[in-house]
C-alpha cells in the first residue's frame, strides 16, 4: 500500500488558464495516509473525478506533484504506478469465463496457478459470483457485470492503492449495502489504500475513515463522518450532509449575540468574523427544539417519515427545517429554541469561532 501526497496540485483542461475560474480543480495539498480508506464526495463537476484520475495517471495535472510513498509518480503512466482501478461503469472482457477475467490480472503477473486460484474463489465468494464461475460474461447482467469489475480491481494484494469511481452505480440497494460491507471488510482485513469516488454521501460515510468533501474544484473539507456532521467547516459541507441538511440563515453578529430578522440569539462564544461580505448562522435540524417556549416560528407543513418527522417552517421570514421525534408533540402556537452548542457562524461561508 501506498501514502499518497497530492503536492500543490492544480489542473485545468483549457490552454493556459489564467485565473482561479479556468481550473477545474483549483489547488489541493494534502497527505492521504497508507492504509486509509477515503472518500470523495461532492456534485458531478466538483472535481473529484479529476482528482481521482491524477492520482491514477489517466490525467497530468497542469501543476503540482504527486508522490507514492515520496516517489515522484507525476510523470509515470498508470500501468507503472501499480494501481487498481474501478470505473463507474464495467470493464470485462466478455469473452472470457467469470473466473477467467477475475484471473487474467494475476496471470499476468506470474502469479503461481495454486494462489491464483484461491484469491479468485474468495473473490467469487465475497461478490456472489460462485456459481456464475465458469459461465461467459457476455451473458450476465449489468450489475453482475460490475461486481466482476469490482472483483478484478480486488483480487490483487499488491497494489499501491485501489481507486473507485462511483462503482455501484448500476448495482441494486442491497447488493450495495452488501458490497460496502464487504469493502470495509477486505479493508480492515488488509489494509488497502482506497480512494471511493461518490456523489451519494450514504456510500461515502458508511465507506470511509475519512471523507473528502469538494466543491467547485476544491477541497472543503477532510473529516471523520462524525466531524462533517457536527462541524461542517464550510456552509457547503452543512447543506450536503444530513437529510435534511443544516439550516443556513442570513444573520448578523455582535460580540456573543446574533440576530436573524427580528430575533436575537445568545452564543457561548464571540466569533470574529473580521470584514466578511456575508455572515450566516447554520444549526442542524437535530438541534433545533419545537415546542411552547422559545421564539416564535410558523409551521408550513409536517412530512412523517416514520421515526421522526421533519417540520417545514418559516423563521424570522427565513425557512427552517426541524427534527422531531416520531411521538414528539407540534403546538398549533409552535416556537424553537436553538441548542447553543450546535450553532456554527460562517463568514462568506466559512465557519468561525470555536474550533473552526
Amino acid at each position: 500500500m501506498a501514502r499518497i501526497d497530492l503536492d500543490h496540485i492544480r489542473h485545468a483542461y483549457g490552454p493556459r488558464p489564467t485565473s482561479a475560474k479556468d481550473y477545474a480543480l483549483k489547488e489541493v495539498h494534502h497527505e492521504w495516509n497508507d492504509g486509509g480508506a477515503y472518500a470523495l464526495l461532492g456534485p458531478s463537476g466538483c472535481g473529484k473525478t479529476t482528482l481521482l484520475n491524477i492520482i491514477s495517471g489517466l490525467v497530468q495535472p497542469s501543476e503540482g506533484r504527486i508522490l507514492f510513498d515520496g516517489v515522484d509518480v507525476t510523470h509515470l503512466p498508470t500501468e507503472k504506478r501499480n494501481i487498481a482501478q474501478v470505473f463507474q461503469f464495467p470493464v470485462i472482457y466478455d469473452t472470457m469465463t467469470v473466473y477467467d477475467n477475475l484471473a487474467f490480472p494475476l496471470r499476468n503477473r506470474h502469479v503461481p496457478a495454486a494462489e491464483i486460484d484461491r484469491r479468485v474463489r474468495d473473490i467469487l465468494e465475497m461478490i456472489d459470483l460462485s456459481h456464475w464461475a465458469d459461465r461467459k460474461a457476455r451473458g450476465l447482467t449489468a450489475d453482475q457485470k460490475q461486481k466482476i469489475s469490482l472483483g478484478r480491481g480486488l483480487v490483487r494484494n499488491d497494489v499501491s492503492a485501489i481507486l473507485f469511481d462511483e462503482p455501484l452505480t448500476v448495482i441494486d440497494p442491497h447488493m450495495k449495502w452488501v458490497l460496502r460491507s464487504q469493502l470495509k471488510k477486505l479493508h480492515r482485513q488488509f489494509g488497502f489504500t482506497m480512494v471511493y469516488v461518490t456523489h451519494d454521501q450514504t456510500e461515502a460515510l458508511t465507506f470511509a475513515d475519512k471523507v473528502v468533501v469538494m466543491y467547485d474544484g476544491e477541497i472543503v473539507q477532510i473529516g471523520t463522518p462524525a466531524e462533517l456532521f457536527e462541524r461542517p467547516s464550510h456552509t457547503f459541507v452543512g447543506y450536503f450532509i444530513g437529510s435534511p441538511g443544516m439550516n443556513v440563515l442570513p444573520a448578523r453578529v455582535d460580540g456573543s449575540q446574533v440576530t436573524i430578522g427580528d430575533q436575537v440569539l445568545g452564543l457561548d462564544h464571540a466569533p470574529d468574523i473580521g470584514s466578511a461580505a456575508k455572515v450566516e448562522l447554520g444549526i442542524r435540524p437535530e438541534f433545533v427544539r419545537l415546542g411552547r417556549e422559545g421564539m416564535p416560528v410558523e409551521i408550513a407543513k409536517v412530512e412523517d417519515i416514520g421515526r421522526q418527522k421533519i417540520v417545514r417552517a418559516r423563521f424570522a421570514g427565513q425557512p427552517l427545517a426541524i427534527v422531531v421525534p416520531e411521538d414528539g408533540e407540534i403546538p398549533t402556537d409552535a416556537r424553537v429554541r436553538f441548542d447553543p452548542a450546535a450553532i456554527s457562524i460562517y463568514a462568506d461561508s466559512w465557519r468561525v469561532g470555536k474550533e473552526a
